[in-house]
């Protein structure tokens, strides 16, 4: 008999499934679309109550999620980007938890702690929400990396900030600034050499396994070896995992094979994708759980404070981000150096803001008690969290389409996209150009001059498909053509190999061998399709 976690675990991953179906069919956002569904589902009648475990998010499924964004980072643009980053994941998280507690105490009249045990939980952006919307629009490439970078980061401040929170409210312990910020400093050093340990590691045992299999078993072990030794230690792991990431980005092309890569976009992209699906839907379906906890009998005051949270969390990230930019090219080294980006770009940053599932799994390990009774207000820290995520998910997630087309950002994304992607393809250029060189210095001592001419008809067919897709870079037409093309004829190929395996012509395993061969075709011409002709849209 199967058990009641395994049909439950099965009946959300269905659920996800065709919830993507539907988001994409009506043009909504999927990570906006779940948590709606998610929030519906729970209060059907005879719903049962599924209750997130925080542990579940923060030891399980938050590792894969920050690992990923960490290897899909560029190293070269976190690093030029790093003070804005750390600006944002450091400077507004404080200044966003303190804003929080401070409304908390003297509006709300919550104590200062438990404000600051609110503040902590609501001030990260998510790491994942944002930039699955972002994403879909010609967004600048620095926005999307200052946005990318922060959510990588900020939870790990956050984490620290709520423990440091929860441990005054739980224990009574007195706040301590400098004690607290050296302990802060001490994490942080100790996760980034974590971070970078197991990332050197994992690379070296990867290289030395030589087996693509046994190197993506190493792969999908790395962010949990990453994260769990620092959170068990009194640390957020965060940090550690993003680092070990970074570490894989920039070094991994020198020590993982073709192979290995190949296998891993696909085992990667199914995992992430999983996951998030099934994060959005969880944190729908814990509004049940949140009510539950609630005196709904006080809904005015209840909807105030959820109301005046979120305008304050909204306000204090556009305060934030404008000030410090300007504030900062005011140096005028720095002036020279970063020049004052436009101020759509800094407006699309400050509004940017949502709140996603480590805010969430944040607020559910609250403790229950706290000083030999109930932790304070513990159902009312709980409604303002889920309230926030819903604001700034689905409030700021459905407007931000509208926003960036009233600012007329995209242009100035669609500009840099096209740049970027003559870049690329001259780069391309210059390989093939490379590889002929070599081919020539090779035909000599090549038996077969046949194999040397069709290689050489083929690179130069390659070269001349790019030359033409970046001459008509804008409209993308001709690569599409030629992909089109292509892809009939294999097409034909497919349908000629099957004819030949039904009349049993050809064993299983030759038709396995050949339908493998023209699949990698298939996707290789899709993405040469996709990297000739790709402008953002």
């Amino acid at each position: 008999m199967l058990l009641p976690e395994l049909l439950l675990t099965f009946a959300l991953v269905g659920i996800t499934g065709f919830a993507a179906l539907a988001a994409r069919r009506w043009n909504i956002p999927i990570s906006i679309f779940l948590v709606l569904l998610g929030l519906g589902i729970s209060f059907l009648p005879g719903m049962p109550r599924i209750e997130l475990r925080p542990e579940l998010v923060l030891t399980l499924l938050l590792p894969p999620l920050l690992y990923r964004a960490g290897v899909q980072m560029s190293w070269r643009g976190f690093k030029e980007n790093l003070r804005p980053i750390l600006l944002l994941a450091v400077g507004a998280v404080i200044f966003t938890a303190v804003a929080v507690a401070g409304v908390s105490y003297y509006i709300l009249g919550l104590p200062l702690a438990v404000g600051f045990v609110l503040g902590a939980v609501v001030s990260p952006p998510d790491a994942v929400a944002p930039m699955a919307i972002a994403r879909r629009f010609a967004l600048p490439k620095r926005v999307l990396t200052i946005l990318e970078g922060e959510g990588l980061v900020n939870d790990a401040t956050a984490l620290i900030l709520f423990s440091f929170a929860v441990g005054a409210v739980t224990m009574g312990r007195t706040f301590s600034l400098p004690a607290a910020t050296g302990e802060f400093l001490l994490i942080v050093a100790g996760e980034i050499v974590w971070g970078l340990f197991i990332g050197w590691g994992a690379l070296v045992l990867r290289h030395w396994s030589n087996e693509p299999r046994v190197e993506m078993v190493f792969a999908l072990l790395t962010p949990f070896a990453a994260f769990w030794i620092p959170e068990s230690l009194g640390g957020s792991g965060v940090l550690a995992t993003v680092v070990s990431g970074l570490y894989v980005s920039w070094n991994g092309p020198r020590f993982i094979s073709p192979a290995t890569r190949l296998q891993g976009f696909f085992v990667w992209d199914l995992v992430i994708y999983l996951i998030e699906g099934l994060v959005f839907l969880i944190t729908g379906l814990q509004a049940r759980v949140i009510a539950d906890t609630l005196d709904l009998s006080q809904w005015k005051s209840l909807a105030l404070a959820c109301a005046l949270v979120c305008i304050v969390i909204i306000v204090v990230r556009f305060i934030w981000v404008f000030a410090v930019t300007y504030a900062t090219r005011l140096i005028p080294a720095l002036a020279r150096h970063d020049p004052l980006p436009p101020w759509q770009g800094i407006f699309i940053v400050a509004f940017t803001g949502i709140r996603g599932v480590v805010s969430l799994a944040a607020a559910l390990s609250i403790p229950l008690m706290a000083n030999g009774g109930d932790f304070p207000h513990r159902g009312l820290l709980l409604l303002i969290t889920f309230s926030v995520i819903l604001v700034t998910l689905v409030g700021q997630g459905f407007t931000l389409p509208w926003v960036i087309r009233m600012l007329g950002i995209a242009e100035h994304g669609r500009r840099e996209a096209d740049t970027d992607k003559k870049k690329e393809i001259s780069a391309r250029l210059a390989s093939i150009d490379a590889a002929l060189a070599r081919l020539d210095s090779l035909e000599g001592a090549v038996a077969a001059p046949e194999t040397v001419s069709a290689l050489r008809r083929r690179n130069e067919d390659r070269r001349a498909y790019f030359v033409a897709a970046c001459q008509d870079l804008g409209t993308g037409d001709i690569s599409n053509a030629s992909a089109a093309l292509q892809l009939q004829f294999l097409d034909a190929e497919r349908a000629s190999i099957a004819d030949l395996y039904y009349r049993s012509e050809i064993s299983d395993d030759a038709r396995r061998r050949i339908e493998r061969e023209l699949d990698l075709e298939d996707s290789r011409i899709r993405h040469s399709a996709e990297s000739g002709a790709a402008r953002a849209l």
